[in-house]
């Protein structure tokens, strides 16, 4: 993979970790490519925030477990002076659900990530892209809660078997998705007919019909790529549709006779 290093001031970044081997590490890792300068390091949560507060660093790497003041204790001060992504071995779900909760953008364990991966993660953090590693698929799905770009709270599927490559909420809609599309499925009645999709195909569907992508649909739902595919398979079984636009056409056409206004 190319190294996309980004013209102008290097990239400016705190990393937290009580294990001095780990902070060494990141330091080398980080600071042999030009882009990028560690201007500070901590060995808890409260030393993090001071070296923050002094260093105004671009992005935080923390830890979650540290002596004194912990990962998760220091974040809402932390996220409030720059992007933080957790750089962690720990990755039970209620552990990573918290850190999402205080604001942290991304959550990466150690071991699941190459060198190439790492910098390309740090910076997207700078440009507010999260990046998580692809063994959380399971935690977030059990334990964090997403808002579609439609407005509709979906509890995350458990029907994946397979964690994605990466794990990203859905950033900005695309230009091809239809507002007004997306504004009167939000009004769906109850009793509107489904042509006996189950209610993860109808969700899937009204997602389709918005113009989202299979990969932007599988990080809405927290769900794989694979997964959409299969759902899609059988919506367009029970759809009686061959592509997309058939399908649409099919499911906003039916559904029209159940919508108010």
């Amino acid at each position: 993979m190319p190294d996309q290093a980004r013209p102008g001031p290097p990239l400016r970044v705190l990393v937290a970790d009580d294990n001095p081997v780990v902070r060494a590490g990141l330091a080398a890792l980080l600071g042999a490519h030009p882009d990028i300068e560690v201007v500070s390091d901590a060995t808890n949560g409260e030393e993090a925030v001071r070296e923050a507060v002094a260093h105004r660093p671009d992005v935080v790497l923390l830890d979650v477990r540290m002596p004194g003041t912990d990962g998760l204790t220091a974040l809402p001060q932390l996220v409030a002076l720059a992007p933080v992504m957790m750089l962690t071995y720990s990755r039970e779900p209620q552990v990573v659900a918290e850190a999402l909760r205080r604001g942290a953008i991304g959550y990466l364990v150690h071991g699941e990530f190459t060198a190439p991966e790492l910098i390309k993660a740090v910076r997207d953090l700078r440009d507010g892209r999260p990046t998580f590693s692809p063994s959380l698929s399971r935690s977030l799905s059990s334990a964090v809660r997403v808002s579609s770009p439609l407005g509709v709270s979906y509890e995350p599927s458990q029907e994946s078997h397979e964690p994605p490559s990466q794990l990203q909420p859905v950033m900005a809609q695309s230009s091809k998705t239809r507002p007004a599309v997306a504004a009167r499925l939000r009004r769906r009645v109850p009793d509107r007919p489904a042509f006996g999709l189950s209610s993860r195909e109808v969700e899937v569907m009204d997602l389709i019909a918005s113009g989202m992508n299979n990969r932007q649909i599988a990080a809405t739902c927290f769900i794989s790529e694979k997964t959409v595919k299969n759902h899609i398979n059988r919506i367009f079984a029970k759809l009686h549709s061959s592509s997309r636009s058939e399908a649409i056409a099919h499911w906003l056409g039916t559904a029209r006779e159940g919508w108010s206004g």
